[in-house]
């Protein structure tokens, strides 16, 4: 068994034939680039068990070689992916079902009959491929870049392969990152941890690609920095998935839902207060800021305008042909890696840190709502604007750790805040307005509200 640790990063064709010709790439190529196809079969049930279990089984005639392999449940975090990969090379292509035994078989399919796994579609692609010596301090790290071009193709529809696929040989994961990053600085290209494999179920079924990633597991007592890195590592990757998503089908809600995943995070890296020092959050508040300023324009207006809407896809579009979106995702990625927002803070700044996620909400929620003052905007409802980052990082709050707090009726809160927050948004009118004096009496009635505000 193998563990394989790699980042997949989506590019163009001209992208592609950039990369090739790379002076970082060039610099530091130890092997040259060397070409060879690679054909692919992948291989399920009717039912898509094994789909279901995170699991790829695929066949792989590379020259006259032929490999079986089994890729399982791993884990991705904002592209950057680990799973366990076992392999046998076959005599002949021809699924060889007695190597799935219990050695590398999922315990979650062990009633499965394997005589129903099946053939479901192919991945042939070419493969330019160099070993890349990334050096860290003292430490060895050797990196496979490989450029892959190609199709999937599943019955009569078929979609193009065209990635940077990096994966480490030798050293700290962290190196993946800061390689690509730097590539990232000139090209446009950005993590997508979507598979292969995953390319060829939503060929199969469209709704089969999850665009979120699971909800962070929080508990009162962990710290504060460990519930902050976990919600931003989910923000994060859910944003580049339903990134991915939207450039693939242009679904109206998948981009609403990506502008959200960004308000979110920018919520939460605002609110950390001595935990995190600003000067160690400017540069990523700075591109958030920039994204949002750019995109919830768009969608504010398109939730009332369907041209907005039909015009969206073609403005993702380009902003995919632009770098900021990948500096964003790999700048990110590399800080959360290194708890950037816990260096060189003082130590009140790490007991802060350190308190216990409960512990700290209670006195962060009750201040917040102390000053966001919702009496005076029952009397000045034309301001409330002025309060949009107050309920934005309440919310993003709300959203990811309600569960830790003993405190009633905390879903409603969220949802009368949320309508609180649409309206804030909205331009001012009469009807406006009304609604925003209505809706901050009905947020000041919430019982939870009323708990926190007296904390």
């Amino acid at each position: 068994m193998n563990k394989e640790t790699e980042i997949k990063l989506r590019i163009s064709r001209e992208t592609l034939a950039a990369l090739r010709e790379h002076p970082l790439l060039k610099k530091r190529n130890k092997s040259g680039w060397q070409q060879r196809e690679l054909l692919n079969q992948y291989f399920d049930t009717p039912e898509r068990d094994l789909a279901a279990a995170k699991v790829a089984l695929r066949l792989r005639r590379d020259g006259d070689v032929v490999i079986q392999t089994l890729k399982t449940r791993g884990q991705s975090v904002a592209g950057l992916s680990e799973r366990n990969e076992f392999q046998w090379e076959l005599p002949k292509a021809k699924l060889d079902l007695k190597k799935l035994d219990d050695q590398c078989w999922p315990a979650e399919l062990a009633e499965l009959d394997k005589k129903t796994i099946k053939p479901l579609f192919t991945t042939d692609f070419v493969r330019e491929y160099a070993d890349i010596a990334w050096g860290r301090g003292k430490s060895k790290v050797v990196i496979e870049a490989a450029l892959d071009l190609g199709t999937v193709i599943v019955g009569k529809q078929k979609e193009e392969i065209c990635e940077l696929e990096l994966e480490l040989r030798e050293g700290e994961p962290a190196a993946l990152l800061e390689l690509a990053a730097e590539l990232a600085a000139t090209l446009p290209l950005f993590p997508c941890d979507i598979s292969k494999a995953e390319r060829g179920y939503r060929l199969l079924d469209p709704t089969s690609y999850q665009v979120s990633l699971p909800a962070a597991e929080l508990t009162p007592e962990m710290s504060l920095d460990d519930a902050f890195a976990a919600i931003a590592w989910q923000l994060l990757g859910s944003s580049q998935r339903l990134a991915e998503q939207y450039r693939y089908n242009g679904h109206w809600r998948l981009l609403q839902d990506w502008v959200q995943c960004l308000a979110e995070l920018r919520g939460l890296a605002s609110s950390l207060g001595q935990a995190a020092p600003r000067a160690t959050t400017r540069a990523l508040r700075g591109s958030l800021d920039a994204l949002l300023e750019d995109w919830r324009t768009v969608v504010l207006a398109g939730n009332d305008d369907e041209d907005v809407r039909r015009a969206a896809p073609e403005q993702f579009a380009d902003e995919l042909l632009d770098t900021r979106w990948g500096q964003f995702s790999l700048d990110t990625s590399r800080w959360l890696l290194a708890r950037a927002w816990t260096v060189d803070r003082n130590k009140r700044g790490d007991r802060q840190g350190a308190a216990p996620l409960a512990s700290w909400l209670t006195v962060e929620f009750g201040d917040e709502a102390k000053a966001l003052q919702l009496p005076l905007y029952q009397q000045q409802p034309e301001d409330l604007a002025e309060q949009l980052p107050r309920i934005e990082r309440l919310l993003a709050w709300l959203h990811h750790a309600r569960d830790v707090l003993e405190v009633p009726e905390l879903d409603r809160l969220y949802g009368e805040l949320s309508k609180l927050q649409q309206l804030a948004c909205l331009p001012i009118s009469d009807e406006v307005l009304d609604a925003r004096v209505q809706q901050a009496f009905a947020v000041a009635q919430c019982r939870g509200w009323k708990q926190l505000a007296r904390k």
